[in-house]
């Protein structure tokens, strides 16, 4: 299981609807507001 980046929460990468890459890292996300938030600012939630 991934942990959406902006909320905390647990998203089966299998299951995933929602994802994004940064700086060859894939992110996986809760929903389609979580992944537009990390989209506008990736430096503030990427690890």
């Amino acid at each position: 299981m991934a942990v959406d980046p902006v909320c905390g929460m647990e998203v089966d990468e299998d299951e995933a609807r929602y994802e994004s890459e940064y700086k060859g890292r894939r992110y996986y996300f809760c929903a389609p507001g979580c992944k537009a938030e990390f989209d506008s600012d990736p430096e503030r939630y990427a690890d």
